[in-house]
């Protein structure tokens, strides 16, 4: 099955389970779901998906949260601590100043752990617990280590992560460490953290729950229905573009996941489908190369650098899902300065909308796109923001004011705002 923008849904394999199955978006071999841990195609090493023979439509949703979505997820249920439900906003001047019809911001900080990553990890660590495994393990720049260790202390599950040593945000190292989890740091950066957590899920070691795992982008999925019902019912219409940091491209892969399935069963018109738009932080934005060059793959870049930590990523591993949702939906990738990326951060601060520095890369990104004449002032625009402002303290208080010494007395204050 290809990764084109139409067509009807697919027919279920003999290995199909419910109408759920696994297949290689490379060589389109199928795998049953739950019947062997599996990460990627036995037979060509291609990434996997997973496929429903009765993919859902807007009617088929009720409830809260992620799992008001199960007849889009591959399980009933999950290991939950009530994530999804995140706010979309209305950021009346900046929408004046970036010059569109309409701008929203879909704050996934407001998550149980602060990101996004909580929705992979309610139907990761369920799908974990279907299989009998009694490790899981992921690589991280942050967030993902501590949505892992909150979904595995939920379930009781044994929870290594791995971090590139003094790369992650003090605030994302202590959620971590609160919620049980073994923190090993390795001399290295984010893609070689990744390098031995596959390894390590290869010898059979431990599960990995990172976004090469095809069931956590299940979740994530999530985010692109909620966006879609929420602007729909705030505007009366689809928006027009979605803006989004990309790291491991994983957030972009799944959001054209979930429009793929809404246009086959035509509860989603195909030029109704919103322009998948990718942000990179200069110093690593290798899918923004890419798709800059019309390459089919992405060059990996050993040598990354960036503030916007948790999307510090040279080698993203949805690349093959991510590069045709981006080109399949009409969008576009940028990169944008450590500098852009803070100003962002202030702006949606001055809104009232606290983020960390990569979440801001997407509201810096609309901007750059928007001042070059690629997005239109008639778009009607959704920006993600990914994780939370206290995800990086550090951060924010060097993109915020410095405190003003002021004596202890009235007067002495007063006398300190006069000049």
């Amino acid at each position: 099955m290809s990764l084109a923008l139409s067509g009807a849904a697919p027919a279920p394999p003999a290995d199909a389970v419910d109408g759920v199955w696994l297949e290689c978006i490379a060589c389109e071999e199928t795998f049953a779901p739950f019947e062997d841990v599996r990460y990627t195609c036995d037979a060509c090493d291609g990434l996997l998906e997973v496929r429903y023979a009765d993919p859902p439509t807007f009617e088929d949703f009720s409830g809260r949260g992620v799992w008001r979505y199960a007849d889009a997820l591959p399980l009933e249920s999950g290991v939950s601590v009530r994530e999804g439900d995140t706010p979309l906003y209305e950021v009346p001047r900046l929408e004046a100043d970036v010059g569109v019809e309409a701008l929203r911001i879909k704050h996934e900080g407001m998550n149980p752990t602060g990101s996004f990553k909580d929705r992979g990890m309610t139907v990761g660590v369920a799908v974990a617990r279907e299989l009998g495994v009694d490790r899981l393990a992921c690589a991280s720049t942050g967030n993902t280590s501590a949505a892992l260790a909150a979904y595995g202390s939920r379930a009781g599950m044994e929870t290594l992560v791995l971090l590139p040593a003094g790369k992650v945000a003090a605030g994302k190292v202590a959620q971590a460490s609160l919620h049980g989890a073994r923190i090993l740091e390795v001399d290295g950066n984010f893609d070689a953290c990744l390098d031995v957590v596959q390894d390590l899920a290869a010898r059979g070691e431990a599960y990995l729950l990172n976004s090469l795992n095809p069931f956590r982008l299940e979740g994530q999925k999530t985010i692109g229905l909620e966006i879609l019902e929420a602007f729909r019912d705030d505007y009366g219409a689809w928006p027009d573009r979605i803006v989004l940091p990309v790291g491991n491209a994983g957030n972009t892969a799944a959001l054209y996941k979930a429009f793929r399935e809404l246009v086959q069963t035509g509860a989603l018109a195909p030029d109704d489908v919103p322009k998948l738009t990718g942000v990179q932080a200069e110093g690593a934005a290798p899918m923004v190369e890419a798709v800059e060059n019309g390459a089919d793959e992405v060059r990996r870049w050993d040598e990354v650098e960036t503030r916007a930590t948790a999307i510090r990523i040279g080698n993203p591993v949805n690349a093959p899902k991510a590069l045709p949702g981006i080109r399949e939906t009409g969008g576009t990738a940028v990169a944008v300065s450590d500098a852009e990326i803070t100003a962002a951060q202030r702006d949606l601060a001055g809104e009232g909308i606290g983020v960390e520095p990569a979440s801001a890369a997407s509201v810096a990104g609309l901007r750059t796109l928007r001042a070059e004449g690629a997005v239109g002032g008639d778009e009607r625009v959704v920006c993600l923001t990914t994780g939370h402002l206290l995800k990086d303290p550090d951060a924010a208080a060097a993109a915020g004011a410095d405190p003003e010494p002021v004596p202890a007395d009235t007067d002495g204050v007063l006398e300190h705002l006069r000049a």
